[in-house]
């Protein structure tokens, strides 16, 4: 990372951080208009829900792609660098495109920034700043789709200036609490606020029923036509098998039956479904086939680093970026449908905001010992508390270790693995995204996000 983006990163963080959110969409709409409302010169996908996101929309992007568009994609949060936030035709932008739609946005921010700081108002966050400057780089590439993943919730969020001609939302569970609602329906209710009468829906089966309720009374409120899991769509069989699994699906316009998805685990099935009925609704709206031949090359090359990643083999290590108890049970159904390991260890590291407990308690039945340790975060749980907590949940008290620096805590974990002459060990790295980038960056994996 050259030190100009260092610096435009900082001034970006100066703001206020991404974990912090002003529930207004005024700012964020007054700077695209000044810009010149550069988020309506192309058609766009807008993808939301607790756990997923990420992956579904670079599911969407890579089909998309194979038929010939060109395409934008904004995710979030990025593991290495900032620019990976913001990718055209399936590759981050670089850094110099990243400075220039920084400084794009700059002299319109300025005047944002001074309205409403005189109306005692913040300045533009962290988070609306870079949405602006993703919505820029698309048109300035130009792209003819950009697939959006939604930040944090759906109705206040900075993404929602877009007008989507497909809405996504994946599974919903407990998580941002402290801004989304304390309970399923209130943070479905965010969630659900992407949800449009021009938008065509694809709903993701919802294990929470007050979740699936908020959502059906949401479509029914806006009038959207819809695609859900379990009715119009479904994962209709699944075979794991090595790199991947072998799916059949029911889409919304057709049948695919033996197409491969090179990712592991159900949850993964189902978010390629959900890109699979979003392809189907932006492309044909809904009755027209995605062809063959787009589906296999797409969904049999798609990578997702940092969910359910192996980035080392003997003994295996697999990084997942599992953030709350709901990722954390998914990781926990990945690994025993597709691991064998002998001997499973744990090496944890959690952010403060996060319900460390449960994720660990979560985790617990997985691991036969666990490793805490913490990333370079500020907002990292210490390695010493989380161990306390650790040891609360895990039953034998020589089950927990402590590592507060990540390469001793890395090695420990695969000493650990290979305790006894294991030859089947292996290491599960979960808690945080930043820790998931870390361990990624120091066994090698740092450029490839």
């Amino acid at each position: 990372m050259s030190q100009e983006l260092r610096d435009v990163y900082a001034a970006l963080l100066g703001r206020a951080p991404e974990n912090r959110i002003e529930p207004d969409l005024s700012r964020i709409r007054r700077v695209m208009e000044l810009m010149g409302n550069p988020q309506n010169a192309y058609r766009s996908i807008r993808v939301a829900g607790t756990n997923g996101k990420t992956t579904t929309a670079r599911i969407i992007e890579r089909i998309l792609r194979e038929t010939g568009l060109r395409t934008g994609r904004m995710t979030s949060p990025h593991l290495h660098s900032p620019t990976e936030r913001i990718a055209i035709d399936g590759e981050s932008i670089g850094e110099e495109d990243f400075l220039q739609a920084y400084h794009d946005v700059a002299p319109f921010a300025e005047v944002v920034d001074a309205e409403s700081l005189a109306a005692g108002g913040p300045r533009l966050t962290f988070f609306e700043y870079l949405t602006a400057m993703g919505y820029q780089a698309f048109a300035s590439a130009p792209v003819d789709v950009a697939v959006v993943e939604v930040g944090l919730g759906g109705t206040w969020d900075a993404t929602g200036v877009v007008d989507p001609d497909v809405a996504v939302v994946a599974a919903i569970g407990l998580d941002h609490q402290e801004y989304l609602g304390e309970t399923i329906a209130e943070i479905a209710g965010e969630k659900a606020g992407i949800l449009t009468r021009d938008a065509f829906a694809v709903i993701a089966e919802q294990l929470e029923e007050d979740a699936a309720d908020v959502l059906r009374d949401r479509l029914d409120e806006v009038g959207a036509s819809a695609a859900i899991e379990g009715r119009q769509i479904a994962v209709l069989s699944r075979t794991p098998g090595v790199g991947g699994q072998m799916l059949s699906l029911q889409g919304v316009a057709a049948r695919y039956e033996d197409v491969f998805l090179s990712l592991l685990g159900e949850h993964q099935a189902r978010n390629a479904l959900l890109a699979v009925a979003a392809c189907e609704a932006l492309l044909g709206g809904g009755d027209q086939p995605l062809g063959a031949e787009v589906l296999a090359a797409a969904l049999g090359t798609i990578t997702s680093p940092g969910r359910a990643e192996v980035v080392r083999q003997a003994p295996t290590v697999l990084v997942d970026a599992a953030h709350n108890p709901s990722g954390a049970a998914t990781l926990v159904a990945t690994v025993r449908e597709n691991f064998r390991f002998t001997r499973t260890i744990g090496l944890v590291g959690v952010l403060q905001e996060k319900e460390a407990d449960a994720i660990l308690e979560v985790l617990e039945p997985l691991l036969d010992e666990i490793v805490l340790t913490q990333s370079s975060s500020p907002r990292a749980i210490p390695t010493d508390r989380l161990g306390d907590l650790a040891r609360d949940v895990f039953d034998d008290e020589d089950r927990v270790h402590e590592a507060a620096s990540l390469p001793d805590a890395i090695q420990l974990a695969v000493d650990l693995a290979e305790q006894g002459g294991e030859q089947f060990g292996g290491v599960v790295v979960a808690g945080s995204v930043t820790l998931a980038a870390e361990v990624r960056d120091l066994l090698g994996h740092g450029g490839e996000a």
